[in-house]
């Protein structure tokens, strides 16, 4: 197993998949389909932005561990592997965001 905190993670999330929902609150979200496990990512992203705001730093990581945990919720209910996030965050390394955004939207800096 990976020594990466998001892939012991995903991994936990995945050996869950299949437990009673009724003992678990990750196989309960993932019972109840990606859209809820898409809105609970929105409403705990929220949470980070007001923890950045104006909570303790204990808050923010705590809040931030909580979107983690959602995200790989997510993951796991939309087939998303870790890896693929990875690969493309270091495909990402050295591009200007700015341009890389840009490009996404198709607009051509000249």
């Amino acid at each position: 197993m990976s020594e990466h905190p998001l892939d012991r993670l995903h991994a936990q999330v995945l050996a869950r998949k299949d437990v009673d929902p009724a003992k678990s609150y990750t196989a309960k979200l993932l019972n109840e389909g990606t859209p809820k496990c898409a809105k609970k990512v929105g409403e705990e992203a929220v949470e980070v932005a007001v923890a950045a705001l104006s909570g303790t730093p204990k808050e923010r990581i705590a809040e931030s561990a909580d979107l983690l945990y959602h995200l790989c919720v997510l993951w796991v209910s939309s087939g998303v592997n870790p890896a693929d996030v990875y690969a493309e965050l270091a495909a990402r390394e050295g591009r200007s965001g700015l341009d890389d955004k840009a490009a996404r939207k198709g607009i051509v800096k000249g």
